[in-house]
C-alpha cells in the first residue's frame, strides 16, 4: 500500500478537507486533486486542474483534513492497484481525469520514479 515517505518540510503541502467520500477502495491509491469552489480536496476532472496529490492511509468521513502533497515522496508502490499506471524507474507522470496519475495522461506534471515503488513528487515540474 503506497504511502508518503518524506515532505519538504516548508512548503511541501498542504492540508484541506476532504471533498468525496472514499472507500475502501482507496485507501493507498495516490489520487491528482484540484480544490473546489468550496475550499474541499477533490479528484481532478482534468489533468490541468492539479493542485497536488494525496494518498489516504485509513478510510476517513469526507470533510476530515487530508494531507495535499505538493514536493515530497510517496514509497510502498506495488501495483497498478496503487493508482498509478505506467510506472517504473525514469518514468515521468502526469496528472489525468479522475485523479488518475499515470505515464500517459496530459495533464500538469506530477513526478517521476526513482525506482518502482518510489515517486518523486514535483508537481508542475517536468523532467523533459
Amino acid at each position: 500500500m503506497a504511502r508518503f515517505d518524506k515532505i519538504e518540510p516548508h512548503s511541501g503541502s498542504f492540508r484541506a478537507p476532504l471533498g468525496f467520500q472514499p472507500v475502501a477502495a482507496d485507501v493507498g491509491k495516490i489520487y491528482a486533486v484540484d480544490i473546489s469552489g468550496t475550499g474541499t480536496a477533490v479528484k481532478s476532472v482534468a489533468g490541468t486542474a492539479c493542485r497536488g496529490v494525496i494518498c489516504l492511509s485509513s478510510l476517513i468521513p469526507q470533510g476530515k483534513p487530508v494531507d495535499v502533497m505538493t514536493d515530497g515522496e510517496i514509497v510502498d508502490i506495488l501495483a497498478a492497484a496503487d493508482g498509478v499506471t505506467g510506472f517504473g524507474a525514469g518514468v515521468q507522470v502526469m496528472a489525468g481525469a479522475a485523479g488518475i496519475v499515470s505515464n500517459v495522461a496530459a495533464g500538469l506534471p506530477v513526478g517521476w520514479f526513482v525506482q518502482s515503488w518510489r515517486l518523486v513528487v514535483r508537481l508542475g515540474r517536468s523532467v523533459a
